[in-house]
């Protein structure tokens, strides 16, 4: 079963390691050495994150490397996006009225 975006960053571990790899590649020792839980439970994390595409894995020799994968966060800006529009249009109204008050 692929898992998507949204299920990847529902987790505050997850989103924490993705702005880890934003800053950019590591190691799973690398990842794992900052968080307080084992290196089994971080790669648990990976895998969520690797199957639904926020990061991508390189192969160097005998390590691996995860890498951000930016492209993949645009579905959530997608998504995003109309909510955004949303509370811009009703901060634009409150800003009236409170000028008017």
């Amino acid at each position: 079963m692929r898992r998507d975006i949204f299920q990847a960053i529902a987790d505050p571990t997850r989103r924490a390691i993705l702005g880890l790899l934003a800053v950019g590649a590591m190691t799973p020792n690398a990842l794992a050495e900052h968080f307080q839980m084992t290196r089994q439970a971080v790669s648990s994390h990976i895998q969520v994150l690797t199957e639904c595409e926020a990061v991508r894995l390189e192969k160097n020799g005998r390590e691996i490397y995860y890498h951000f994968n930016p492209s993949k966060m645009q579905e959530l800006d997608l998504w995003l996006e109309r909510f955004r529009k949303l509370f811009e249009d009703r901060f634009d109204k409150l800003d009236t009225v409170l000028k008017d008050l």
